[in-house]
């Protein structure tokens, strides 16, 4: 079982950078992929970024490329998510995910579905 553990959070102000990161709760030999996901208060929850586990493909969201930046160290069995030029918008719980999201004959990295390893959420805060 894999318990992503997420940290790195907190308040900062707009133009500002935060850098999340997550590993599980105990070493793994799983070749996941991981994500992040987040919840707005009022909204729906997300997608915001994945990575595959060889860490060769990436993928965004809109409101994100250009601006977060997903990556991994696999020694560490570890993701990150540097977040620059942060807007009030970008505020909410960031979660990160671990899975192989495969079904229906392909992967789906923007589907919660395919995700069944979630940790526990990291606040993040952006003022204006």
């Amino acid at each position: 079982q894999v318990q992503p553990v997420e940290s790195g959070g907190g308040l900062v102000q707009t133009g500002g950078s935060l850098r999340l990161s997550c590993a599980p709760s105990e070493h793994t030999s799983r070749k996941y992929a991981m994500g992040w996901f987040r919840q707005a208060p009022g909204k729906e929850r997300e997608f915001v970024a994945a990575i595959t586990w060889s860490g060769g493909d990436t993928y965004y969201s809109n409101s994100v490329k250009g601006r977060f930046t997903i990556s991994r160290d696999n020694a560490n069995n570890a993701v990150y998510l540097q977040m620059n030029n942060l807007k009030p918008e970008d505020t909410a719980v960031y979660y990160c995910v671990a899975d192989t999201p495969y079904y229906n004959g392909s992967y789906h990295y923007q589907s919660e579905r395919g995700w069944h390893y979630w940790g526990q959420g990291t606040q993040v805060t952006v003022s204006s």
